[in-house]
């Protein structure tokens, strides 16, 4: 991971990245962020603030040594916690059940599970943490309809073919914080686009897999490459193209 060749050693006492404003619609080039390094792993913190309808959202990836874990086994009392591989082999353990997960594998934690993420393979491994928590929960919140946690491998995710490549539904249904939480990556071809540019209430994320894209964020474009993950506020215009010569792939989630 070239990355980790420019290694830089940031004490947290002279860089905070808590925001003190909402999260701005923007893509996050990760390959232009610091690698920070503390006991037990590297970080590369992408973002970490507030929304409209989060108290609180943080994004970072996790680079691991072989056996090494970021945390002891641990729980969050009013937040969710979404873990997606990015390269290498990551051992995870939910409420006592463990799944190993290649790239592209996603956990996802509900409150008051006991968690867990451990290096399964023999070279460096690394995934993306997001947490989030709604405005208002500050307690478990009791939901009897929501996804319990779950542990899914890339290819185990059912492949929906579509008229501009592929789709695989992770699932789309209530958490404990929300009403709905949609997950499912995409596959585009060459030159496809997503959608006409639109909008929707649901804040959303983007992450880049594989190929080269253009995202459109209100009136402006940017480029985006794998690694990259974008964030869109409530209502702000957006439309992704591929602008490789091959196929582009990214997850894509919201919550209401």
């Amino acid at each position: 991971m070239k990355y980790l060749y420019t290694l830089l050693l940031l004490p947290a006492t002279i860089i905070s990245y808590a925001q003190a404003d909402s999260i701005p619609s923007k893509v996050y080039y990760v390959n232009e962020l610091p690698v920070i390094t503390d006991s037990s792993r590297y970080r590369i913190q992408i973002l970490d603030g507030y929304t409209p309808y989060l108290s609180n959202l943080e994004a970072h990836i996790t680079i691991l040594e072989p056996g090494r874990s970021a945390h002891p086994p641990h729980k969050h009392a009013n937040t969710e916690e979404l873990i997606i591989v990015k390269e290498g082999s990551l051992k995870v353990t939910i409420a006592g059940k463990t799944k190993i997960l290649g790239p592209g594998g996603v956990a996802l934690s509900m409150p008051g599970d006991i968690h867990e993420a451990v290096n399964a393979g023999k070279e460096k491994t690394s995934y993306y943490l997001l947490k989030y928590t709604k405005k208002g929960t500050d307690s478990i919140t009791a939901n009897t309809k929501a996804i319990p946690s779950l542990m899914v491998d890339w290819n185990e995710v059912k492949v929906l073919t579509t008229d501009r490549g592929f789709r695989r539904e992770h699932f789309i249904q209530p958490t404990v914080l929300f009403e709905k939480f949609d997950m499912h990556a995409t596959t585009l071809k060459q030159g496809q686009v997503s959608h006409a540019p639109h909008t929707h209430r649901q804040e959303e994320i983007i992450l880049i897999r594989k190929g080269k894209i253009e995202m459109q964020i209100g009136n402006t474009f940017h480029k985006a490459a794998p690694g990259d993950l974008i964030f869109l506020n409530s209502g702000i215009p957006h439309a992704l193209k591929n602008l490789g010569d091959s196929e582009c792939e990214y997850f894509a989630f919201q919550w209401q």
